[in-house]
C-alpha cells in the first residue's frame, strides 16, 4: 500500500484537525467547509462510531484534495481497519511499537504519541514521521522547547490544549505541526449545521496562521 499523503499540502498549513464522535451524516459537509477554508489535513478517530466507513467514504470523495487519516490507532486491529478504509496517515495517542513499524513498512506516515523525552526519542528512532506530544496542554510550549534543546532533529506535533490563542507559542518553541480538536472544530456548530459560521471560524484560524508564518518567515 502506497500512501497518497501530501507533505506539500501539510507543510502549507501543518495542522491536523481531529474529529471524534461527530455525526457521520455531517462529515461530508464538514470536509467541504474545511477544504474551502484552506485547511489540508484531518483525522477521524478510530474510537468514533462508524469510523472506518466514514474514512472510506471521505477518502473516496476528498482523498485527492485533503490528507485524511485515522486517529486513536492503538492496536494492529485498529491499524488494519484504518488501512482497509484507505487512511492516508495514522495517528496514535500512545507509543505502540508494532503500529509504528507496520506503518513504516507500508510507507504510510505515522504521527506516534509520546510524552516523555525517552518515549519521544524511541518513537522517532522507530521511524515515526512526526512525534505527537500528548497531552501538550498540560506541558505547555516551554516543554516543547526544552525537549528540542537536546533532540532538535525530531519533528514534534503537540496535541491537546492547542487553541487559536496559544498555537503560535508552540510553533515558536519549535513544533513542526499542531494537533487540534474541539478548539479548531467546535462540535456544536456541526451538530446545529451552522456551516457558514463554521467556515468563518476555520478561515479566521487560517488567517491567523498565515499572518504568523509571514511574520516569522
Amino acid at each position: 500500500m502506497k500512501s497518497s499523503f501530501s507533505w506539500e499540502a501539510f507543510d502549507k498549513i501543518p495542522v491536523v484537525g481531529i474529529l471524534r464522535n461527530l455525526p457521520p451524516q455531517h462529515m461530508h459537509k464538514l470536509f467541504a467547509v474545511y477544504l474551502d477554508a484552506g485547511l489540508t489535513t484531518i483525522e477521524v478517530t478510530m474510537n468514533s462510531a462508524g469510523a472506518a466507513d466514514s474514512i472510506a467514504s471521505l477518502v473516496e470523495t476528498y482523498g485527492d484534495q485533503l490528507n485524511i487519516g485515522a486517529g486513536t490507532v492503538c492496536t494492529l486491529k485498529d491499524l488494519d481497519q484504518a488501512f482497509q478504509a484507505g487512511a492516508q496517515f495514522i495517528v496514535t495517542p500512545i507509543l505502540r511499537e508494532e503500529v509504528i513499524k507496520a506503518c513504516v513498512a507500508r510507507d504510510v506516515p505515522v504521527f506516534a504519541g509520546a510524552y516523555t523525552p525517552t518515549e519521544i526519542y524511541r518513537a522517532w528512532e522507530l521511524g515515526a514521521s512526526m512525534v505527537k506530544v500528548f497531552p501538550a496542554g498540560q506541558l505547555g510550549a516551554r516543554y516543547i522547547k526544552e525537549v528540542l534543546a537536546p533532540l532538535n532533529q525530531i519533528k514534534l506535533l503537540p496535541t491537546g490544549g492547542i487553541s487559536q490563542e496559544n498555537f503560535a507559542e508552540f510553533l515558536k518553541a519549535g513544533a513542526k505541526g499542531l494537533g487540534m480538536g474541539s478548539q479548531l472544530i467546535p462540535k456544536a456548530l456541526i451538530e446545529n449545521e451552522q456551516w457558514e459560521q463554521l467556515g468563518k471560524h476555520f478561515s479566521e484560524f487560517v488567517t491567523k496562521y498565515n499572518s504568523y508564518k509571514q511574520q516569522n518567515a
